[in-house]
């Protein structure tokens, strides 16, 4: 790992406009330097160089970052090439790795595990690519769907052959576990019950193959779809250590430029729709892995794009899945976010409308879709008569579920309004029905039951104490921004899906992380300051930059560890006392409450070093 300190020292020395300037032609602006985006196709300059931060900019596909970043992108370098080749241009040597030891060893161990899992799903995706080129029966079947030999490599497409163990040719040992435990082998004990017997077989057999890939870019999975008649039509890698269905998107690190660029992300439902829709331009398109959209697939979404697309068919089916995203949206939803729902005619995919009308016709109806709002209402008042005082009456208990799940803010409100509307009852009449005024009975708002199992929500407001652990966890990102690929995906959850201003700025760090690479804590801060406009978050900000210096030797992953156990702990408090409010005594309340009550202790066990700095 290449030293922070090192990296801040390096961009200091460079002149971005020199690195830039070598790939773009730029002509003087004022204090900044100005050309043709080389990110995106664009006739007027939109491209800025700014010498005075060490930054560039775009301000119409919003590519940014610094020299270093913009080797990376530009020259398709990896970070520790791109900071060589400064390094050697400045007369600078990169300096050895100056982590600690729990740091290595940590570091070492996660490198391991990569060299398992996804090495052996890396090598089998090339297996099934060199595959797809001898087998002429699957070329055809591509060809006929309309792709290109440029989109299947864009994508890693492959073929798994017909055969029950095609993979024993690309690997050393068929009875590795690895096979078994990456979900590439299924192993069945024989009837003799020796495991010297155990049948071991491909999982996938005759099938166009597309690798599914971590927003990193490592294969952590496969879908299969069969090229004749055969059930299932698609088949998808089990649930493995580095692969959850859940909560992975196919398509998300191929088309994270495009969503960049485009301003949205298409939510569509196949693999092949996918593909077919970045044949035809569309490539900001992203595919759910066989499940409904679920909340963590939302919060995943949003850490990209403030602007969310789902596209679905026209028949029954497609409102069906309509409405489960519709749930799985409205706690992430809010006053800079924007959620549309697009339906095609029954007899259409987004594959076959687009290669059948085109895709200027496709654009039209992604510019028609249907908004969160019109669509909560539709499916409130879907198959009532709202004619009826009963039938509005049922609309209302239909949608007060929806509309609670929405967070606090001028889009809640004016979805109540819009309510009111449709039943033809006044605002106030309905606030107090719902009671949400000091008019309904006794005087105060009566307290709802709450379930006992909750899917992850955004919190309302934070409280004093995470405002203090939050500013912590900033700051030691800012400082090590690295340090965000070695959390799990439950702690980028956990720390993305905050309330605002928290969440945006660290859904701001990933995607940064995953664009340029680490840089500087100066850059990130800087990146953190000009995210901070958009989400109120100019205090926050200015307090992680006045936060003090650790030590020389402290490890900021393990400070970074404490105050995520911290938070965890919080949030688990906070549960604990909803249940206890509610006066819930189901027997899912009492599991539920037990289960947090043993993660309390466990983490209270867990937490026995001193307590991390906060913000003063």
């Amino acid at each position: 790992m290449i030293p922070a300190g090192f990296i801040q020292d390096l961009i200091s020395r460079v002149d971005i406009v020199d690195i830039v300037g070598r790939h773009v032609q730029l002509k003087k602006a004022g204090i900044n330097h100005k050309g043709l985006c080389p990110f995106h196709g664009e006739k007027s300059p939109s491209f800025i160089v700014s010498p005075s931060r060490q930054t560039y900019h775009c301000f119409g596909c919003g590519a940014h970052g610094n020299a270093v970043g913009f080797l990376m992108e530009h020259a398709g370098l990896a970070f520790p090439d791109a900071v060589r080749e400064l390094a050697q241009q400045v007369g600078m040597t990169v300096p050895e790795d100056d982590s600690s030891p729990a740091e290595r060893e940590r570091a070492a161990a996660q490198k391991q595990r990569q060299a398992t899992l996804t090495d052996v799903l890396a090598k089998a995706c090339e297996h099934y690519r060199k595959e797809l080129r001898g087998s002429p029966r699957a070329i055809d079947y591509l060809k006929r769907r309309g792709l290109s030999g440029e989109i299947a490599a864009r994508f890693g497409l492959g073929y798994a052959p017909d055969g029950w163990r095609s993979l024993a040719s690309a690997f050393p040992r068929y009875d590795d576990p690895l096979l078994e435990e990456s979900g590439l082998v299924i192993a069945k004990p024989a009837d003799s019950g020796d495991e010297a017997d155990t049948r071991r077989y491909d999982r996938f057999r005759d099938r166009v193959m597309f690798p599914i890939r971590s927003v990193q870019g490592e294969v952590i999975g496969f879908g299969g779809r069969v090229i004749d008649q055969g059930e299932p039509k698609y088949l998808n890698s089990p649930e493995t250590p580095v692969f959850s269905k859940g909560r992975e998107l196919y398509g998300l690190f191929e088309g994270r430029s495009a969503i960049r660029q485009r301003g949205y992300v298409l939510v569509v439902e196949g693999y092949m729709d996918v593909v077919a829709l970045a044949q035809s331009g569309f490539g900001n398109a992203v595919a759910t892995l066989g499940t409904a959209c679920t909340a963590e697939h939302v919060q995943k979404l949003f850490r990209f794009t403030e602007s969310v697309v789902f596209s679905f068919d026209g028949d029954a089916a497609g409102r069906r899945a309509a409405g489960r995203a519709l749930e799985a949206s409205l706690p992430h939803a809010g006053d800079t976010r924007t959620v549309r729902f697009l339906f095609l005619p029954p007899e259409h995919d987004p594959d076959s409308f687009v290669r059948e009308r085109g895709a200027e016709a496709f654009e039209r109806c992604v510019a028609e879709a249907v908004p969160l709002s019109r669509q909560l209402l539709e499916a409130a008042g879907e198959g009532v008569d709202l004619d009826s005082a009963e039938g509005r009456a049922r609309m209302l208990a239909t949608a007060r579920p929806l509309w609670s799940a929405l967070p606090e803010g001028a889009l809640k409100r004016q979805l109540l309004g819009d309510l009111s509307a449709h039943a033809r009852l006044p605002l106030a009449d309905l606030e107090t029905l719902w009671g949400l005024s000091a008019n309904s009975p006794g005087g105060q708002a009566p307290r709802e039951r709450r379930p006992a199992r909750r899917e992850f929500r955004r919190p309302e407001r934070v409280s004093r104490g995470a405002a203090n652990l939050l500013d912590r966890a900033l700051w030691l990102l800012t400082q090590r921004v690295e340090l965000w690929s070695g959390l799990d995906g439950e702690t980028h959850d956990l720390l993305a899906g905050q309330a605002l201003p928290y969440g945006p700025l660290f859904a701001h760090l990933e995607r940064g992380l995953l664009e340029h690479g680490p840089q500087a804590p100066a850059a990130v801060l800087d990146d953190l300051r000009a995210q901070a406009e958009s989400v109120g978050a100019g205090s926050v900000v200015t307090r992680i930059a006045e936060l003090h210096e650790p030590e020389a030797s402290a490890d900021l992953a393990t400070q970074l560890a404490i105050v995520v156990d911290r938070l965890r702990l919080q949030a688990i408090e906070d549960e604990l006392k909803q249940l206890f409010e509610s006066g819930d005594l189901s027997p899912d309340a009492q599991q539920r409450g037990k289960e947090l009550s043993q993660a309390r202790a466990r983490l209270k066990a867990s937490l026995t070093q001193p307590a991390v700095g906060t913000a003063g």
